[in-house]
C-alpha cells in the first residue's frame, strides 16, 4: 500500500513557486511585455496563448512609462481581461522604476531572466536574430509560461544596506588592485624592499616605512641612509599612526634600512615608480577610511534592523560579515528555506547522474557572484573560531569522510555559514552549536531570546 504523495522536496518547493507565480499572472489578465532601452522602450501586450494583441514603441525613459502602462491597460480591458501583468529584464535600475509604476497602476510585476531570453531567441526559430519587439514578444511569452521570477520587494533599510554592500564591494576591489599594483611596481623598481617582510603589503611597520621612503628618497632609497637609522626609525613611528598602528617592527624597519642601499631593480623606472608607489598608498589610507565608514553604516543598518546579536551569534562571523551577506542576499525570509539561499549563492552541489552513469559533482555557480565570494571569505575566520565549522572541515577533508578537497571543503562550509544564517534570522533564535552539530533538534532547543 503506497504513502504519501510520493513528491520530493523539489517537486514541492516547485510547486509552491508556481502557485505563487500563477498568484500574479493571472489568467484573466494580459502580459506587457517591455524591452527596456535607456531611451527607447519596445512593448508588446500577449494573452496566455502568446498572442500579440497589441504593440508600441515610446521614446522616453523608463520612469516616464506610466502613459504606456495606462496604454496597456486600456488595451487589456478592451480585449476582455481584467488586468495587466508587467513584465521585463532586470536591465540596470530601469526595471526598479518599472515595477513601481506597475504598483502604483495596480497591475502585477515580474522578471525575466536575460539568459532566458537568449536560450529562447535562439530555440524560436534557430537564428540569432535579434530585434527590441522580438525580444518584447519572447519575454511575454517566457511570463505567460511562468518561466519568470517575482522579484526582490525591498524596504528603505535593506535597500539601503544593499547599497552599502555594493559600494563596499567595490572599495574592496579597489584596495585589492592597488596591492597588486605597488608590488608589481616594486617588483620592477626596487625588488629589494618586497624581501624585508614575510607578507610585506599586510605589515603596518612595512607599509609606514615605504609612505617614508617614497615621500623622501626623490626616486633613490639610498640617499634617505644619510640621515641614518634613528632618524629612519623616528620617522617610521610618527608615520604609523596613519596606518592605525602604534608600535613597529624593528626587524622589518631594519630590513629596509639595509635595502636602502640595494641598487637592484630597472634604475630607468625607479623614479617615476616609486612616485607612484607614494601615490597608490595615499589612495589606500583614503579607501581604508572610505571602508572604514562604510563598514560602521553598514552596522548602523544592522542594528536598525535587530539582527546584530543574532548574526554575531555565530562563532567566528563578525557584524560586518554577516552585512556582508545579507548586502547580497536581501531579507533572507523571501527564501523557502536555508538550501535556497545556498543555491542563490551557487554553492548548491550539482549533480550529473544519467540511469547508470555518475559524473563528478561540483558546485553549480549559478547564483549571485557577490553572495559566493562573501560566504567564501566569511568561511576563512569561520574556520579558526568555529568548532563545529572545523570539525565540519575536518569530516570532509579526513579519510574517515568524503575525502573531498581543500577548496570543496571550504565551500560546503560557505554553504553552512548561509544555512546557518538563514536559520537564526529567520526563526529569531540566536546561534546554537548544539543544534549545528547535529546533537539535539532544532525544536527541542531552549536558547535566550534575541536582543534588539
Amino acid at each position: 500500500m503506497a504513502q504519501g504523495s510520493g513528491l520530493t522536496r523539489g517537486d514541492r518547493n516547485r510547486n509552491r513557486k508556481i502557485a505563487a507565480l500563477r498568484e500574479v499572472i493571472r489568467r484573466d489578465r494580459a502580459v506587457l511585455a517591455v524591452d527596456l532601452g535607456e531611451d527607447k522602450q519596445a512593448a508588446v501586450l500577449v494573452d496566455h496563448e502568446g498572442r500579440v494583441l497589441a504593440r508600441k514603441t515610446v521614446r522616453a525613459k523608463a520612469h516616464q512609462l506610466g502613459g504606456l502602462v495606462e496604454w496597456a491597460a486600456g488595451q487589456a480591458a478592451r480585449a476582455g481581461f481584467g488586468g495587466l501583468v508587467v513584465a521585463c529584464e532586470p536591465t540596470g535600475h530601469r526595471w526598479k522604476a518599472l515595477m513601481g509604476l506597475a504598483d502604483a497602476a495596480g497591475a502585477g510585476f515580474c522578471c525575466v531572466q536575460p539568459l532566458a531570453v537568449h536560450k529562447e531567441r535562439e530555440k524560436d526559430d534557430y537564428t540569432r536574430d535579434k530585434t527590441d519587439h522580438r525580444d518584447a514578444y519572447l519575454i511575454g511569452k517566457l511570463a505567460v509560461r511562468l518561466d519568470c521570477y517575482l522579484p526582490e520587494r525591498a524596504d528603505q533599510a535593506w535597500a539601503r544596506l544593499r547599497h552599502l554592500g555594493a559600494r563596499r564591494s567595490a572599495l574592496v576591489a579597489d584596495l585589492i588592485a592597488g596591492r597588486q599594483q605597488i608590488g608589481d611596481l616594486l617588483g620592477c623598481a626596487w625588488p629589494a624592499a618586497l624581501g624585508t617582510a614575510a607578507r610585506p603589503l599586510e605589515s603596518t611597520t612595512w607599509l609606514a616605512a615605504m609612505g617614508v621612503v617614497t615621500d623622501r628618497c626623490c626616486g633613490d632609497p639610498a640617499r634617505l641612509r644619510k640621515t641614518g637609522y634613528d632618524k629612519f626609525a623616528a620617522a617610521i613611528r610618527r608615520e604609523l599612526p596613519r596606518w592605525g598602528a602604534k608600535r613597529a617592527c624593528g626587524k622589518i624597519a631594519e630590513g629596509l634600512w639595509e635595502a636602502l642601499a640595494d641598487p637592484g631593480g630597472v634604475a630607468a623606472q625607479r623614479r617615476g615608480a616609486l612616485e607612484r608607489v607614494h601615490l597608490l598608498l595615499a589612495d589606500w589610507r583614503s579607501l581604508l577610511a572610505a571602508l572604514a565608514d562604510t563598514e560602521g553604516r553598514m552596522r548602523a543598518v544592522l542594528d536598525e534592523l535587530g539582527l546584530t546579536a543574532l548574526a554575531a551569534s555565530i562563532d567566528g562571523m563578525s557584524a560586518v560579515g554577516a552585512a556582508v551577506i545579507l548586502a547580497e542576499t536581501g531579507d533572507p525570509s523571501r527564501f523557502a528555506s536555508g538550501r535556497a539561499v545556498v543555491k542563490h549563492a551557487g554553492l548548491n552541489p550539482a549533480e550529473n547522474t544519467s540511469a547508470t552513469l555518475a559524473g563528478a559533482t561540483r558546485i553549480s555557480r549559478r547564483g549571485r557572484p557577490g553572495l559566493r565570494t562573501a560566504a567564501w571569505r566569511a568561511a576563512w575566520p569561520g574556520l579558526r573560531h568555529n568548532p563545529v565549522l572545523r570539525a565540519r572541515y575536518a569530516h570532509l577533508t579526513g579519510r574517515d569522510g568524503n575525502r573531498l578537497s581543500d577548496g570543496q571543503a571550504r565551500a560546503a562550509c560557505a554553504a553552512a555559514l548561509l544555512r546557518w544564517l538563514y536559520a537564526v534570522i529567520t526563526r529569531r533564535r540566536p546561534w546554537d552549536a548544539r543544534i549545528a552539530a547535529g546533537t539535539i533538534p532544532a525544536r527541542g532547543a531552549v536558547t535566550a531570546p534575541a536582543a534588539g
